[in-house]
């Protein structure tokens, strides 16, 4: 083991103890690893940022930042080239389901047991993806329609999808992302056009059918 070559991990959970587990697990399999730490998502955003060569992201659904699949869907559309596993307490296999269909590179359930995750950790990391054996990876037509649909959007609309779904007005996500009230609507008008809805509310009401309730429909017409 000792001659693998040196590789970069970013650890993303927010119970520092769990992280402290998954990196003493991942320094096993890789000594000399260099293993970042974040908390939040845009810990994660500040990680890639500042080291321009990950190899690996384990990311938890539910830190803070994270609006269901949201944060997911703005790693893989920001930072494409860079796998992204998840690791969460979520087995529902609908939510397995969704996180590959947003292009995870794996599911692993915090349940399965450390030689389990080593196995899932060493398979992604050779190019393979990795999935629970027992979760059965069919989808119904309509939720790989919806899911196909919000994966095409940007790293930007994600944002703005998720500012929508928190009750923002235009003018509040301008300030909030730098950029003039005419963008915002733009990036909104884009959101509509490719999720096929005629609503800031009903693109906020068909994302929430596939959030299991994470997105809050509380948004302003």
């Amino acid at each position: 083991m000792a001659d693998k070559p040196s590789y970069n991990f970013v650890i993303a959970d927010d119970h520092p103890l769990f992280r402290g587990a998954l990196r003493q697990s991942i320094e096993s399999m890789y000594p000399g690893a260099n293993i970042l730490e974040a908390g939040t998502l845009e810990d994660v955003c500040a990680r890639l940022e500042a080291s321009g060569d990950v190899d690996l992201v384990l990311l938890d659904l539910t830190m803070p930042g994270m609006r269901g699949y949201s944060g997911l869907m703005y790693l893989r559309a920001q930072y494409p080239g860079v796998p992204v596993v998840i690791v969460s307490a979520n087995e529902d296999p609908s939510a397995i389901r969704n996180c590959m269909e947003f292009g995870a590179a794996g599911f692993i359930p915090k349940s399965l047991g450390i030689d389990t995750l080593r196995d899932a950790v060493e398979a992604v990391m050779a190019g393979e993806v990795w999935t629970p054996t027992d979760v059965d990876m069919g989808a119904d037509e309509e939720t790989a329609g919806l899911v196909q649909r919000l994966a095409t959007l940007t790293p930007q609309q994600v944002r703005v999808l998720m500012m929508l779904s928190e009750g923002l007005l235009n003018k509040q996500i301008a300030y909030e992302l730098s950029v003039s009230e005419a963008t915002v609507k733009a990036h909104v008008s884009a959101i509509l056009q490719k999720l096929g809805v005629e609503s800031r509310t009903q693109a906020v009401i068909a994302a929430s059918k596939i959030e299991n309730g994470q997105w809050q429909a509380a948004v302003t017409e």
